[in-house]
């Protein structure tokens, strides 16, 4: 099976699993109007041309945006980013550069058996970006977790862990398991907190196990009802857990590009029904404080 192929079906299986929220205007309901860190942001080579990194950061800025996870296929688009240092300073934005282990689409199924992939982070890692030394790894897939236990992905955990670097794993709930076995101190962040949609119980019960395991809620199933309102289960999981969520947006193909003021309004309208110390953490603090970034003025 394809890797697109196999991306579609996830996605249909979140439509499935997930409501489709109807719009809803900000006067009907509080909308929280604080900064958003972008905590899983692709600048594909595909965007490149229609989305020129001055269109990027003006769609951040107009969005509210003043942090982002920078991972691209190939690594030359989060260096783009990072080396327009004075978009980024007039917009407000801080470029967050993680390492992603794509060359190419073919990359994303057997990345975890190929050695080359191991060199090409570690050269990576020591040649750094314009915006500061790679702060992760990642997003890489694993559409079988099984092969949480290949040697590349085994070795890139260690080296998370021993750098002190965040991962950004596009995964299910057995390779959750599996990864941090390698790396149990390592900083590791679900993409989409199980884009498959794992039982909320099992998103509990992996945080539980994980004290260093966050999720990030870009394409998640069921996060929100028809109103765009978080659901009762997941607002009770991040009172549990308030200091484990962080918002995304997934730009994965320049759709997402097109619709990104209206995603970023999305999580704006959910986060609004939080309390408001609780929005903030999830939609800046929870990310910021891994980094090290402070609080915008």
């Amino acid at each position: 099976m394809t890797m697109r192929l196999r991306r579609r079906e996830l996605l249909m299986a979140a439509l499935a699993c997930g409501a489709s929220p109807r719009v809803v205007r900000a006067a009907d309901v509080a909308v929280y109007r604080g900064p958003l860190f972008d905590a899983h942001l692709h600048y594909n080579e595909e965007a490149f041309a229609p989305y020129p990194p001055a269109e990027v950061y003006a769609q951040l800025q107009r969005s509210g945006v003043r942090a982002i996870v920078a991972n691209s296929r190939p690594n030359r688009g989060t260096q783009m980013l990072a080396s327009a240092r004075s978009l980024a300073r007039a917009a407000g934005v801080t470029v967050v550069p993680f390492v992603r282990l794509y060359r190419n689409r073919a990359d994303y199924s057997g990345w975890f058996a190929d050695e080359s992939i191991h060199r090409m982070v570690l050269d990576e890692l020591a040649a750094g970006t314009a915006a500061g030394p790679y702060r992760g790894i990642g997003e890489f897939h694993l559409y079988e977790s099984k092969n949480a236990n290949a040697p590349v992905a085994r070795s890139l955990m260690r080296l998370a862990q021993e750098r002190n670097l965040v991962v950004l794993a596009h995964v299910d709930d057995d390779a959750i398991d599996l990864l941090m076995r390698h790396a149990p101190n390592a900083r590791l962040v679900w993409a989409h907190t199980g884009i498959g949609g794992a039982a909320p119980e099992k998103v509990r019960a992996l945080l539980s196990a994980h004290p260093t395991l966050r999720g990030e809620l870009s394409y998640r199933p069921g996060l929100i009802d028809i109103d765009g309102q978080l659901g009762a289960t997941w607002r009770a999981l991040f009172e549990e857990f308030p200091n484990r969520f962080m918002v995304g947006s997934d730009t994965w193909i320049n759709e997402r590009w097109a619709r990104y003021a209206e995603l970023m309004q999305q999580a704006r309208v959910w986060l609004g029904g939080l309390p408001a110390p609780l929005a903030l953490r999830v939609a800046w603090s929870n990310a910021a404080e891994w980094y090290g970034l402070p609080m915008p003025a």
